[in-house]
């Protein structure tokens, strides 16, 4: 079906939509409520740099990285740049942000794993001088290989992860991306909350838990959990949360850190 008929339809059936693309639009309404209602572009990046940057803060942290797997054109790269802007606005917390690609498109797939029927060598290039021309100088694109630059970022100075978009289409891939995790406790918050952009996608794709992303995030998953019932705490119940992931690094030091900003939660009679 043409996506514009989509988006037509949907808007029919769920009125609110309409009234969110439109606030989308419009610069009114604090960015914290804009993000809780999805009236802002990639609601999934601002919901989860929003909730990393207040546990930064909560545990005095003042600055934090935030990387992109996957920029291919940018759109999304130059949409994070803009969130954390807010995000700094709202807490406080700067962030460094991080693209990582390939530049010259996805590299051949190594098997059935990286799902060959819906991806191609090639894909997705990156424009390099184009994009440069658009994001700032503090952003930093990290190009090459993720099996050689995830390594060689990690011996570099940066802030603590606090959120990563995975958008790296195969599982070969995302399996060494997956190798930032390797991170020393100070260069990674206690909880990176993560956003996998190729576990449900078109009716193509038909993804399963023996390919792709999901099979890494699998074989990951004593490490890599799940934010259990996250569509359910939402007031807009958007597939993107069922895409939204959690690393809990359990021996991390400030694992255990309280950071409700109560000192004190009691329930009165």
């Amino acid at each position: 079906m043409n996506q514009k008929i989509k988006l037509l339809l949907k808007a029919l059936f769920h009125p609110s939509y309409i009234i969110i693309y439109l606030w989308r639009k419009i610069p009114i309404g604090s960015f914290e409520l804009k993000s809780e209602l999805d009236a802002v572009e990639r609601p999934n990046y601002a919901y989860c740099l929003l909730q990393a940057a207040k546990q930064a803060k909560n545990l005095g942290i003042q600055r934090i990285s935030a990387i992109e797997f996957g920029v291919a054109g940018g759109r999304g790269l130059i949409e994070l740049e803009k969130i954390a802007d807010e995000v700094f606005n709202c807490t406080d917390v700067n962030i460094d942000v991080y693209g990582f690609d390939l530049e010259v498109g996805l590299p051949a797939p190594a098997d059935y794993r990286d799902l060959v029927y819906v991806w191609r060598k090639g894909f997705y290039k990156m424009e390099k001088e184009k994009l440069l021309r658009r994001i700032k100088k503090t952003t930093k694109l990290v190009l090459g290989d993720v099996k050689e630059t995830v390594p060689t970022f990690l011996r570099k100075n940066i802030a603590p992860i606090g959120f990563i978009a995975f958008d790296l289409d195969f599982y070969s891939s995302t399996i060494s991306a997956l190798k930032i995790f390797d991170a020393e406790d100070q260069k990674i918050l206690p909880r990176v909350l993560c956003y996998f952009d190729d576990i449900i996608g078109p009716d193509e794709e038909l993804h399963n838990n023996y390919t792709g992303e999901l099979l890494a995030i699998q074989e990951f998953n004593q490490k890599h959990n799940n934010i259990n019932g996250l569509i359910h705490k939402r007031i807009i119940k958007a597939g993107w949360c069922d895409a939204i992931y959690v690393l809990h690094a359990f021996d991390h030091p400030l694992y255990n850190t309280y950071i409700f900003q109560e000192r004190d939660r009691q329930l009165s009679v």
